[in-house]
């Protein structure tokens, strides 16, 4: 039996493109927002890289180019194949232009030339390079160091620390329970106007209350309104209201209240305890602000650096820079006694340390320096830095006197604290100490020189002999000789002594630097010593001087001697070289127009 369709699907009319192909480049569904995908049904299996298409591999065989002669050419690869593996330093890739020509020795040295051009370019430019680069690091690690910079001196010393003191450093923790760790913050409720006139009521009347206050305290607490007539208050409310009274507050009398409470509160302190009181109510905020902390770093920076640096003491008790650092930290912060406490610690720690005794002589002051000093002295008697700051504290020359004395007793052998306990004497005692102190300190030229100008003619001569044969290798004894001498008329004498010095102390194997007597030369200008200033030009100029060079460096030597005003010097110089080259006329005319703007 046939079954019967229904009308509405037979009838409906078919669709033009069903069963036909997509147009080409057509992705369904694109004018709503879709977007195409390609699958491998859409390109097929997979192949290798040397299978070739099937167009390809059907198609004829390519006939190769050939010339009118009929001989093949040979095409350029259209292709060129940049892989690293094909690619040489020299060459280049292996499809470049010159790669099939060949290296002659023209390109050789082409090559080379270029390379020396670029060599030198690059050694000229070098010195500039390498200097912008250094410069460029320093001033980054200038202005961000690294982590590790910042307590550097501080941890070079760890490496003292043994291997038992390592492991028994504590681990730092935070032992702090849960609300020192995370602090609320405080809650600041003002005070109510109602209560700044209540004060300003208790301050007026003494003890008394507000009349308003007692009719509100006994009126019953019933809940309903009284009478507003009557003038007492309603139950519930903060201030009291009558009937005709105003009801707003004078700003002029809370400020009047607030100060009278302040008045009476230190009226009350001052007078509690009859003379040991500590409390002064003009000067009490000054003194509050006398109490901030002057230093304006970060308060965790230096809780940490306190955290460090204990760990440190703790863990190396014998590290005097720890001691030391800890205090000054504590002085920047403004704990002036707790820096002095921890000195003084590190002082009993480590009692051979003159940085510690001298960090704390700077942290006291008066009589507690002194004593401090004093323990310092007995710890070590032998240290000339101690001594001298014990003579620095004293404020009386005869107790610094006295200080140098007994320091020179445990060490008679320090140049400094002879020259320090000398300049305290007048000329005469000043002498005496120098001839002990030339005994003691023989090696040393400065002493015998500031005895030779303390004594007289014929006893600086002694001096000075006795001072060669105890330094025969100091040059400034022998031109104090010659400056005694010119001083005194000898003028023949100067330039024997001179040229006695150069013989003495060549032989003795000393350099003669030129230039160290050039200046001497100067000094003794200075010093009105003439003749001294050119028998050492006479006798030096020449030395360590090509002889075709010593023209030109004379000339030199004379234009330096201008600039810092030694003429005598110069006109010395000129004499020298005129007698060397009497010939030369450049040299007379230099001389010429040096006397002319500089001489008679």
């Amino acid at each position: 039996m046939a079954t019967t369709i229904p009308g509405s699907l037979v009838n409906k009319k078919k669709k033009h493109f069903m069963g036909m192909p997509a147009p080409a480049g057509y992705v369904a569904g694109v004018g709503r927002g879709a977007t195409g995908f390609t699958t491998r049904s859409d390109i097929g299996p997979a192949r290798e890289s040397t299978d070739l298409f099937s167009d390809e591999r059907h198609a004829p065989p390519k006939k190769p180019k050939t010339d009118e002669d009929g001989a093949p050419i040979d095409e350029p690869d259209q292709s060129e194949d940049l892989n690293d593996a094909n690619y040489d330093e020299f060459n280049g890739y292996g499809g470049s232009l010159f790669s099939r020509d060949p290296y002659d020795k023209d390109d050789e040295e082409a090559d080379e030339i270029y390379e020396a051009v670029d060599t030198r370019l690059d050694e000229r430019r070098k010195d500039y390079r390498e200097k912008k680069y250094k410069e460029a690091i320093e001033k980054y690690r200038k202005e961000r160091p690294k982590i590790q910079q910042e307590f550097s001196d501080l941890k070079r010393q760890l490496s003292y620390v043994s291997e038992e003191e390592w492991s028994g450093i504590p681990e730092v923790g935070d032992a702090r329970n849960k609300k020192q760790r995370n602090p609320r913050a405080d809650k600041m409720t003002p005070v109510p106007d109602s209560m700044l006139a209540m004060a300003s009521q208790y301050g007026q009347t003494g003890t008394s209350m507000d009349p308003r206050i007692q009719s509100g305290m006994m009126t019953p607490l019933s809940g309903t309104m009284t009478s507003i007539n009557s003038g007492l208050l309603t139950p519930g409310w903060r201030t009291g209201v009558q009937t005709g009274v105003s009801t707003d507050l004078d700003l002029r009398k809370i400020g009047q209240a607030r100060n009278q409470l302040m008045d009476i509160k230190l009226s009350q302190v001052s007078d509690s305890v009859a003379g040991q009181t500590n409390v002064d109510p003009k000067g009490y905020l000054t003194d509050l602000q006398s109490m901030i902390p002057q230093h304006g770093g970060d308060i965790n920076d230096i809780k940490k650096a306190r955290l460090l640096l204990k760990s440190v003491r703790e863990t190396n008790p014998k590290h005097p820079p720890a001691w030391i650092a800890s205090a000054r930290l504590e002085e920047v912060v403004g704990k002036l006694q707790v820096a002095r406490n921890l000195i003084m610690q590190g002082c009993e720690q480590n009692p051979k340390s003159e940085d510690l005794w001298l960090e704390a002589v700077r942290l006291h002051s008066g009589d507690r320096a002194k004593s401090i000093v004093a323990t310092a002295v007995r710890s070590m008697p032998l240290s000339v830095r101690i001594w001298m700051k014990a003579a620095d504290i004293e404020i009386d020359v005869a107790a610094k006197k006295k200080v140098f004395r007994k320091a020179l007793e445990h060490i008679p052998t320090s140049v400094r604290l002879w020259k320090a306990a000398v300049e305290l004497e007048d000329p005469d005692d000043a002498r005496i100490l120098l001839t002990r102190a030339v005994e003691c300190c023989s090696t040393s030229t400065e002493l015998w020189l500031a005895l030779a100008r303390l004594e007289t003619y014929e006893n600086a001569r002694k001096v000075l002999n006795k001072a060669r044969e105890h330094i025969p290798t100091d040059r400034q004894i022998w031109l104090s000789a010659a400056r005694l001498e010119e001083t005194r008329g000898q003028s023949e004498m100067v330039d024997k002594i001179v040229d006695r010095a150069l013989t003495s102390l060549k032989a003795n194997m000393v350099e003669i630097n030129r230039e160290l007597w050039l200046r001497d030369a100067v000094d003794a200008e200075k010093a009105t010593c003439r003749l001294t200033s050119q028998a050492i030009i006479n006798n030096v100029l020449a030395i360590g001087v090509e002889a075709e060079d010593r023209k030109h460096t004379w000339m030199e030597d004379a234009d330096s001697f201008v600039a810092q005003e030694a003429f005598e010097c110069a006109r010395a110089v000129y004499a020298h070289a005129l007698q060397t080259f009497p010939n030369k006329k450049s040299i007379w005319l230099r001389a010429a127009h040096f006397e002319k703007n500089h001489g008679t």
